[in-house]
C-alpha cells in the first residue's frame, strides 16, 4: 500500500475545524481537501473559516470536482447527514482509501463499513476536547486526541499505516487496548454529558451543579449496565474517570448538544439515549434516566 499523501475532510462542525487544521499544519495545504458541495464551498471560501480566532488556509474543494480517491477520508459531519456524505464522496474511496469516523455513538463504523467495505474503516473516537463552533467560528481548548484501533479479528495494517503518517507530523493519538470498549466507553460519557447539558441548558460547569451531575451519571450508568449485557466490560472506575476529564473543561464550554439546543438544530438523540433505551429494552434492562431526558429533548426539539 502506497504511502499516505492527501486527505479529504468531509463536515466542517468544530471537529473537522480541527483535523483539517491539524492535517493541514502536518501535510500541508495542497493535500488536505475540505470536502462540501458547491455551494458551502463558495461560503467558505467567501466567508473564512477561524480556529480559536485565526481565519484557517485551508483547501476547499467540491466534492463533485475531486476526480481522484484521497488516501484518507474523515467524516466529521452530524449523524444525519452521514449517508449523504457517503454519496457525495462514494468516487473518492479507492482499493487503498482509509475511512474514518469522528461521529458520536457506535452506529457510524458500520454505516462506513457497509456503503465502502470493513477492511477499509478504521474504527475512532474523538475524545477529551472542549469544541464549540458558532457561525464560522470555532473555539476549542484542549484540542484532545483521537483514540484509534480495529477489532481484534480484523487485519491492522491501515492502522499501522495511518500511525505512522499521525507519529510523522505529531498528530495526537492514543492506541486502546480494546477499541469496542473504549467506544462504548465515549458512548457513556456522551450519554451522560451531552443529553444533561442540552436538558438543564448548561455548560460543563453547570454539569457539576448536583442535581445535574446527578441525572448524567445515572444516565452513564444505565449504559455502563446496557454495555455489559452486551459483553462490553465497562466499569465504575471509567464513568469517574470521565467525570474527572468533565471537570478539567473549561467551565463555559459547551458539549455538541448544547449548541444544537441554542441553535435550535436536531440533536443526535437517537444515537445516546435512542440507541441505551433500545438495548435496554432488548436485554431487560430499566433505563428510567435516559427514557426522562430523551422524552424531554423530543420536548425541545418539538418547541422549536
Amino acid at each position: 500500500m502506497k504511502k499516505i499523501e492527501t486527505v479529504g475532510i468531509i463536515g466542517l462542525g468544530a471537529l473537522g475545524v480541527l483535523y483539517a487544521q491539524l492535517f493541514t499544519e502536518g501535510l500541508g495545504r495542497d493535500a488536505v481537501l475540505v470536502l462540501a458541495d458547491r455551494q458551502r464551498t463558495e461560503r467558505y471560501r467567501r466567508d473564512g473559516v477561524f480556529l480559536n480566532g485565526q481565519r484557517c488556509d485551508f483547501h476547499f474543494a467540491d466534492a463533485a470536482q475531486v476526480r481522484a480517491p484521497v488516501d484518507i477520508l474523515l467524516f466529521a459531519v452530524k449523524f444525519g447527514g452521514l449517508r449523504e456524505a457517503i454519496e457525495i464522496c462514494r468516487h473518492l474511496v479507492g482499493p487503498g482509501t482509509t475511512v474514518l469516523s469522528v461521529l458520536n455513538g457506535i452506529t457510524s463504523e458500520e454505516v462506513l463499513a457497509q456503503a465502502y467495505g470493513r477492511e477499509k474503516v478504521v474504527w475512532c473516537v474523538a475524545q477529551k476536547m472542549s469544541a464549540v463552533k458558532v457561525g464560522n467560528q470555532a473555539t476549542i481548548s484542549p484540542f484532545g486526541d483521537l483514540a484509534l484501533g480495529v477489532p481484534a479479528e480484523m487485519d491492522s495494517s491501515r492502522l499501522q499505516r495511518l500511525t505512522a503518517l499521525l507519529d510523522s507530523i505529531h498528530f495526537p493519538y492514543e492506541l486502546p487496548g480494546d477499541i469496542r470498549r473504549h467506544m462504548w466507553s465515549k458512548l457513556m460519557v456522551n450519554t451522560g454529558c451531552n443529553q444533561t447539558a442540552m436538558v438543564f441548558e448548561c455548560g460543563y460547569g453547570g454539569l457539576m451543579e448536583p442535581k445535574a451531575k446527578e441525572v448524567m451519571t445515572g444516565a452513564m450508568r444505565e449504559v455502563l449496565l446496557v454495555a455489559r449485557a452486551e459483553g462490553i466490560s465497562l466499569r465504575e472506575e471509567d464513568l469517574q474517570g470521565w467525570v474527572k476529564v468533565i471537570e478539567s473543561f473549561p467551565p463555559d464550554g459547551e458539549p455538541s448538544m448544547r449548541q444544537d439546543g441554542k441553535a435550535h438544530r436536531k440533536s443526535e438523540v437517537e444515537l445516546f439515549s435512542g440507541t441505551i433505551r433500545r438495548l435496554g429494552t432488548r436485554h431487560g434492562i430499566p433505563t428510567p434516566v435516559n427514557d426522562w431526558l430523551y422524552q424531554r429533548i423530543q420536548e425541545m426539539e418539538a418547541a422549536y
